[in-house]
């Protein structure tokens, strides 16, 4: 199978989408300058990447149909595969509700496997990122403050566990 090439900003919005358990591209919470979102949401629709759907938040609109009304873009299966995240499956997912992506090790990215590891209830200390992608503690510490937080726009808590450590999650 082909991987897929993906430009830096479309990382980043395919990223912050999967990383939502609706998927939804809207709102774009990282900072892409001028018409560049639009641009890029068009080429991720022509390779099949996101979908429109029904917009039920106004605050996700992508634009209006006649007929549909407002509709809004999600990140599709092909677009989690792309980044080397696979849906788990339990049980079959509805429409609306979303298990959490889980990374293959061997297909996905480590930024991807970051962002697994960051939304696990539990969180992840520096040692067990270092373990499991390679890098050394300040490469773990600036990819969660700049990638992950200023370039995805994600929510990043750390709380200081008795025994454990400092350990960091998505919000």
């Amino acid at each position: 199978m082909n991987q897929i090439q993906l430009s830096e900003t479309q990382s980043i919005i395919l990223s912050v989408a999967c990383a939502r358990d609706d998927g939804l591209i809207f709102p774009v919470t990282a900072k892409i300058k001028g018409g560049a979102v639009g641009n890029v949401c068009k080429s991720l629709l022509k390779r099949g990447l996101i979908e429109e759907i029904q917009a039920t938040d106004m605050n996700t609109v992508w634009r209006y149909d006649e007929e549909l009304g407002s509709i809004t873009l999600r990140a599709t299966p092909l677009a989690y595969s792309a980044l080397g995240i696979t849906e788990a499956t339990e049980e079959a997912p509805s429409k609306t509700t979303r298990t959490a992506p889980t990374i293959e090790q061997s297909k996905g990215g480590k930024q991807a496997m970051l962002i697994e590891m960051l939304k696990r209830p539990k969180g992840a200390t520096i040692q067990q990122v270092v373990d499991a992608t390679g890098w050394l503690p300040h490469t773990v510490r600036g990819a969660i403050a700049g990638a992950i937080k200023k370039k995805l726009g994600l929510n990043v808590v750390s709380e200081k566990i008795e025994g454990v450590g400092r350990v960091y999650r998505i919000a």
